[in-house]
Formats: C-alpha cells, sequence, structure tokens
C-alpha cells in the first residue's frame, strides 16, 4: 500500500493499496512533480507527489524491481531487475521504450547521466554497463570489480561512473573510455551505497562496515572516516546535498545528517523547540530520521512522530518538502512537509 499522511497533524489522508510486496527502490523525478518505485512484486509505479495517485503501473519485469530512477528531463524512467534486465519507460505513456540485456546476474543498480543520454547499470554478475538511451546498444561492459555490483552513479558532469561492490572497494571509471580511473580502498566489508557531490569533485560511500567514507574523486584520496557515535548498523544508503554541504547516510531505521565542513553527525539527540528559525534562503531544510520522529537538522526541531515501527522503515528519501518512505511491508508513505514548513518560515519560497 501507499499511504499518504498530513504531515501537520499526522492524520492518514489515503491509503493507496498497489505494491503487493516490499519496496526495494524509490526516486523523485527532477521537477519534483512524481515519484517512481520498484517493488518486489515485479512492478514500477508512478506517483503523482502532491495527490499521491497512482498514475501508472508498468509491468513487464519477471522478478524483483531493486533499483529506479527518472532521467534528468522527467520523460524517462529506468529500472534494474533481478530478470538481469534492464528497462526503460516512457514516463508519460508508461510504454515499455526498450529492454536491455546484456547482464548475466540481476540487475541491482541504475541510474541516468545528466544528459539522459546513457544509462549505467551494476549487476550481480560483477560488471558495470554503459547503454544508449536511444539505440538501446551495450556501449560499454567494465570489468573490475570481483563481488556482486550493487550501486552506480554517474558524476555530474557525466565524465565518470563510481561503483560500489560486494569486493569492499569502490572503483571510478571513465565514462567515455570505460578505463577504470581508480579503485579506492578501505571499507572492511560490502559496500552498499555510493554517490558524488553535485561538482563531482568528491564521493561518498556507505558501508556494512558501519562507516561512511568520503573521498576525494580526482586523487582517489579518503578524505574522512565517519564512524565515530554514527552508525551501528550496516549503511544502506548515502548521497550529498545539493550543494555538497551536507551527507545523509541511511542504516536500518536510523538516518544521519553530516555537516561536510565541521564532519559533525547534524541529526538531534535532545530536540528543543523555537518559535523562530532562520530563513529558508539560509538554511538547507534537511529533514533526518531517528527512531521514529523525523527531524529539521537546521531547528534541532522535533517535527513529525511515525506510526510505523522504525525497524520496518527500509528506505527514506528527500526532495524539497517531500518526504518518501519505503517499508518491509511493501508501503510507501508520501509525507508532504510544506505547510508545516511555511509554518515556521512564513513568506518564504520552498
Amino acid at each position: 500500500t501507499v499511504c499518504i499522511w498530513d504531515a501537520v497533524t499526522g492524520t492518514l489522508i489515503r491509503r493507496l493499496e498497489e505494491h503487493t510486496d516490499a519496496v526495494q527502490s524509490v526516486a523523485f523525478s527532477h521537477d519534483s512533480r512524481q515519484i517512481v518505485s520498484g517493488s518486489n512484486d515485479k512492478t514500477v509505479c508512478i506517483w503523482d507527489a502532491v495527490t499521491g495517485t497512482l498514475i501508472k503501473r508498468l509491468e513487464g519485469h519477471t522478478d524483483y524491481v531493486p533499483s529506479v530512477a527518472f532521467s534528468h528531463d522527467s520523460r524517462q524512467i529506468v529500472s534494474g531487475s533481478w530478470d538481469e534486465t534492464v528497462c526503460i519507460w516512457d514516463a508519460v505513456t508508461g510504454t515499455l521504450i526498450n529492454g536491455l540485456q546484456g547482464h548475466t546476474s540481476s540487475a541491482q543498480s541504475v541510474a541516468f547521466s545528466h544528459d539522459s543520454r546513457q544509462i549505467v547499470s551494476g549487476s550481480w554478475d560483477g560488471t558495470v554497463c554503459i547503454w544508449d538511451v536511444v539505440t538501446g546498444t551495450l556501449i560499454n561492459g567494465l570489468q573490475g570489480h570481483t563481488s556482486p555490483v550493487v550501486s552506480v552513479a554517474f558524476s555530474h558532469d557525466g565524465r565518470q561512473i563510481v561503483s560500489g561492490s560486494y569486493d569492499e572497494t569502490v572503483c571510478i571509471w571513465d565514462a567515455v573510455t570505460g578505463t577504470l580511473i581508480k579503485r579506492l580502498e578501505g571499507h572492511t566489508n560490502w559496500v552498499q551505497s555510493v554517490a558524488f557531490s553535485h561538482d563531482s569533485r568528491q564521493i561518498v560511500s556507505g558501508s556494512n562496515d558501519k562507516t561512511v567514507c568520503i573521498w576525494d574523486a580526482v586523487t582517489g584520496t579518503l578524505i574522512k572516516r565517519l564512524n565515530l557515535e554514527g552508525h551501528t548498523n550496516w549503511v544502506q544508503s548515502v548521497a550529498f546535498s545539493h550543494d555538497s554541504q551536507y551527507i545523509i547516510s541511511t542504516s536500518r531505521g536510523h538516518t544521519l545528517c553530516w555537516n561536510t565542513n565541521t564532519w559533525d553527525s547534524v541529526s538531534p539527540s535532545s530536540p528543543t523547540y523555537s518559535s523562530q528559525g532562520p530563513s529558508l534562503k539560509s538554511h538547507n531544510n534537511i529533514l533526518t530520521l531517528k527512531q521514529q520522529w523525523i527531524y529539521h537538522a537546521d531547528l534541532n526541531q522535533q517535527l513529525l512522530y511515525l506510526h510505523v515501527p522504525w525497524a520496518k522503515i527500509y528506505l527514506f528519501m528527500q526532495q524539497d518538502a517531500y518526504i518518501v518512505l519505503g517499508t518491509h511491508d511493501g508501503d510507501i508513505f508520501i509525507l508532504d512537509f510544506s505547510p508545516l514548513l511555511q509554518a515556521y518560515f512564513p513568506g518564504e519560497s520552498l
């Protein structure tokens, strides 16, 4: 099911019962108008981010769908599946444009390049594949990992690709030639998630060793390892804020927000309440999850208690004033925080 809640009162607005199994992946469109979700029920769903209405159900995969993404122009969706295929869909009509075949095991992670002309996929077969979006042609098959590749991403400038693997390494590739540029070694367990900063200068990685590592994308040098008073469980997802001033890392039921200038965790442990706060123009609206509370990091403010057992929360994603939660029960929760944020910052644009 998909549940939409009033972020101020916590009231359930509507329940959309569509997915019938666990939700593995969610992503916002770049215009923030839609959400796409991939599920173990073998379907991809497109939702209206404001109303929560199911716009399209995309059927074509024959196994779990662990990864979905929108193209930067929001016109197409890519999905990776345990059926070993990568599918490109028309985000408006829901039509299957192309089914890309080349992996010999699960396509575990997929991403578009910033210009929406290429797709990168990582697989349990240990390879990274680069595809032409228009023709569906395999441009390059990158080999260098010795275990499953579970996370891939393009740099914002489209020149590089980063991949994270169960071989405990992070690899940086030339997106044009397919050459392995750097192999980053430092994690002591599976690397679950990787991401570039918006300026393409840094890479963040999260691992089952319970640490978050920040790397120099040019030299491959380890800049910082975050683990002191941090995560106590596997780190499943990492991401930079758009201005690269913050890093969000998520483990089972626990999300931390890190300041990249001080390397302090700004996820509050003892929330305080204030009627005033900084202007929206002078801070980032970073919302974090700790246990069953959603906090505003800059305000050190407790915003909303979730009536969902925190141990069941699998995904936590933010786009502007919206939060998407995915649970192991197959639920998606879409929360619109804009009314609450406007209450704190009247007259400011979200």
